[in-house]
């Protein structure tokens, strides 16, 4: 399967009781098919999957698969702490019609979980086991665990792992990883400040947060980048640098939802705990988009 391109991990949409919102993933999906996006995942982070039931994550991907183009590649977050929820939910979207499960690293029992034979056993375990490619996730700044080159470019080796989404914005690793992984693994990156570094060293396409309210501006980079356009793809990285950091470093998902409400796209409230931007927040955010709207 090939990966390439910029794909987007949807921000789940929720109405102001804290219910799915089916009616605004419909808005949002087509207005993405709009777009040259190679496609989606799933509850992802972005998608707040840690917020989610079993059956909200079932019901988003049944609803995102009969709204998305038939251009887009569909794929599913599934990981979970244990190799048997994992292949359970990952069977689940397959039989919905996913292509790929993305699946991030373990990390509850942190001390065991960063032992790369802890690392490369759930791995081979869950990709035995599923109907469908793995793509693993590694965002050490959220699960505090970071999955080591040298133990992917040994799982690149299994024939169902067939990428890797290195959030860690780590340059000298996403080197590292599509030096020494298998040939035809594919690199993915998580990170819209380095996306195009990161193409320009190897990388097959982003999974980036920030093309939920900005699909436009990282498919310029990507674009550029195919057709090695240095100049405007390195203009456009620098435009993007400052809201793509706000919406994920500095503010997360309440600043990335009020950011797609400004630019078009329903955001709307994050799942409880978490909280609306504030009034600061939306200003600087709206600011800091001011240039790449539309």
């Amino acid at each position: 399967m090939k990966l390439h391109g910029i794909f987007s991990p949807i921000a789940t949409p929720f109405d102001y009781k804290g219910d799915l919102y089916r009616a605004k993933l419909q808005h949002n999906i087509e207005k993405w098919n709009q777009t040259n996006l190679a496609g989606y995942v799933v509850c992802g982070s972005t998608g707040e999957s840690v917020f989610l039931t079993a059956d909200e994550k079932a019901t988003l991907w049944e609803w995102a698969a009969e709204f998305a183009a038939s251009n887009k590649i569909l794929i599913a977050g599934t990981g979970m702490e244990s190799v048997r929820e994992t292949v359970a939910l990952t069977n689940r979207a397959a039989a919905l019609g996913y292509k790929a499960a993305m699946v991030r690293t373990p990390h509850y029992y942190r001390n065991l979980a960063a032992k790369p034979d802890i690392q490369a056993l759930y791995f081979r375990a869950v990709a035995d086991q599923v109907h469908v490619p793995v793509i693993i996730y590694n965002w050490p700044q959220a699960t505090g665990v970071d999955i080591a080159a040298e133990t992917v470019a040994e799982l690149s080796h299994h024939p169902n792992i067939i990428a890797i989404k290195e959030s860690s914005g780590n340059m000298e690793k996403v080197m590292q990883i599509v030096r020494e992984a298998k040939e035809g693994f594919q690199t993915l990156v998580g990170s819209a400040p380095t996306l195009w570094p990161s193409l320009s060293v190897g990388a097959a396409g982003a999974v980036l947060a920030f093309a939920n309210a900005a699909p436009y501006a990282a498919i310029t980079i990507w674009e550029a980048h195919r057709s090695r356009d240095v100049e405007t793809a390195r203009d456009w990285q620098s435009r993007i640098a400052k809201a793509a950091r706000l919406v994920t470093a500095v503010y997360g998902i309440p600043g990335l939802k009020y950011a797609m409400d400004l630019n078009g796209y329903y955001g709307g409230p994050p799942r409880l705990p978490l909280a609306p931007a504030c009034p600061r927040a939306q200003q600087e955010i709206a600011k800091a988009f001011a240039g790449i709207r539309g």
